[in-house]
C-alpha cells in the first residue's frame, strides 16, 4: 500500500523566538540552540483541532485525486482534541460531507505512526483508502508563562490517503509502550484520575509539563531502538534509507538518533526550525516539507520513527511513490 495523497494546514499566525521572548525570560538564542526551534504556528481563537485537520484533509484528497466519498475511514491522531468527551474525527468527516467510521487514536507525538500502523491494516483487508490525519492544537495546553514548554510547540495538521499498492511498502512496524514513563510529560489534572477544579486552576496543574532530560535520553534511546528493529524484519541496512523522517521535537534529538544510527546527517529531515514540536503533526508536515524541497523521490525507502507521551513510540518503513 501507498500514500496516494499528501496534505497540511498551519495557522496562519506566526509566533517566532523573538516575540516570546517578550513575554518571557528566554531569547532567540536561547531557544535556537536548545531546541533548533526558530518559530512556530498558533491557531486562531476561533479555530480548533477539528478545523486544521479538515484542511489539511482536504489538502491530501486534492492531491490524491479523489473524493471524500472514496474514503472508507478516518483517523485522526491527536492528544488536544476539539472536546474532552467525543472524538474529533467524526467532526473531521463531517466537515468533509461523508458519514464513515471514524475515531482518533491518542499516542501522543507517536500518534501518526501508531494510526498508520492501524490504518494500514484497514486498507491490507479490502476496507478501500483511509484518510490519517495527525492534527494538534497544542499551544492551548501549554503554560504560557513557562518557558520550559510554552517556546516549543505549535499548530498544526498534516494528513495522508493510503490505499492499497501491491508495489509499495508501508512497514513493517514497531510500536511499544511504557506506562511507567507517563509523567515524564504528561498534563496531570482534568482527566478522571484528577478531575479539574478550583484547586487545580490554582496549581496550574491542568497544562502539560515535562521533564526535558528524560525526554531527551529515552527519544534517543527509543527511536534508534525501534528504527533498528525495523530495519532487521525488513532485512535492510542503514545505507538502504533513503531519507529519515523523525517526530520534530528537538534538533538535538534528531541529530543523536541519526548518528546512533550510522545516517549522514543530510538524510535526517529536520522541519522543526519552522514549525516547532506539532506532536502527532509533526511526521506528515515533515514529510510534507521533505517533498517540497526534493528530497522524496519515487521508489526512495523513508524510515519513519517517534517518540512520545505515554510514554510512546513507534517506527516504520515506506516505499514513496510518485503519483
Amino acid at each position: 500500500m501507498a500514500i496516494a495523497g499528501l496534505g497540511v494546514h498551519l495557522p496562519d499566525r506566526v509566533v517566532t523566538n523573538d516575540d516570546l521572548a517578550e513575554v518571557l525570560d528566554t531569547s532567540d538564542e536561547w531557544i535556537r540552540t536548545r531546541t533548533g526551534i526558530r518559530q512556530r504556528h498558533v491557531a486562531a481563537p476561533e479555530e480548533a483541532t477539528s478545523d486544521l485537520a479538515a484542511a489539511a484533509a482536504r489538502d491530501a484528497l486534492a492531491d490524491a485525486g479523489l473524493e471524500a466519498a472514496a474514503l472508507a475511514a478516518v483517523i485522526v491522531a491527536t492528544t488536544s482534541p476539539d472536546h474532552a468527551v467525543s472524538a474529533t474525527a467524526p467532526l473531521v468527516a463531517s466537515a468533509l460531507g461523508v458519514a464513515v467510521p471514524a475515531f482518533d487514536l491518542n499516542a501522543a507525538c507517536s500518534g501518526f505512526v501508531y494510526a498508520l500502523r492501524v490504518a494500514s491494516g484497514m486498507v491490507a483487508t479490502g476496507d478501500g483508502a483511509v484518510l490519517v490525519v495527525g492534527a494538534e492544537t497544542l499551544t492551548r495546553v501549554v503554560d504560557p508563562e513557562d518557558r520550559s514548554v510554552a517556546v516549543l510547540f505549535g499548530d498544526g495538521a498534516g494528513a495522508v490517503v493510503l490505499v492499497p499498492d501491491p508495489d509499495a511498502r508501508l512497514g513493517p512496524f514497531v510500536l511499544g509502550a511504557d506506562g511507567g514513563g507517563a509523567s515524564m510529560l504528561w498534563t496531570a489534572s482534568g482527566g478522571t484520575r484528577r478531575p479539574f477544579d478550583a484547586e487545580v486552576l490554582a496549581d496550574r496543574s491542568h497544562y502539560l509539563t515535562m521533564r526535558g532530560g528524560d525526554v531527551y535520553r529515552n527519544a534517543v534511546v527509543r527511536m534508534t531502538e525501534s528504527a533498528r528493529e525495523v530495519l532487521e524484519l525488513a532485512e535492510l541496512s542503514v545505507s538502504d534509507v533513503d531519507l529519515l523522517v523523525g517526530h520534530q521535537a528537538n534538533v538535538r534529538i534528531l541529530d543523536a538518533v541519526a548518528a546512533r544510527l550510522g545516517l549522514p546527517a543530510q538524510l535526517s529531515q529536520v522541519s522543526l526550525d519552522r514549525h516547532g514540536n506539532t506532536s502527532a503533526a509533526s511526521i506528515p508536515l515533515a514529510l510534507w516539507d521533505a517533498r517540497e524541497q526534493g528530497k522524496l523521490h519515487d521508489g526512495d525507502t523513508v524510515l519513519l520513527a517517534a517518540f512520545g507521551a505515554g510514554a510512546t513510540w513507534g517506527a516504520c518503513l515506506l516505499t514513496w511513490k510518485e503519483r
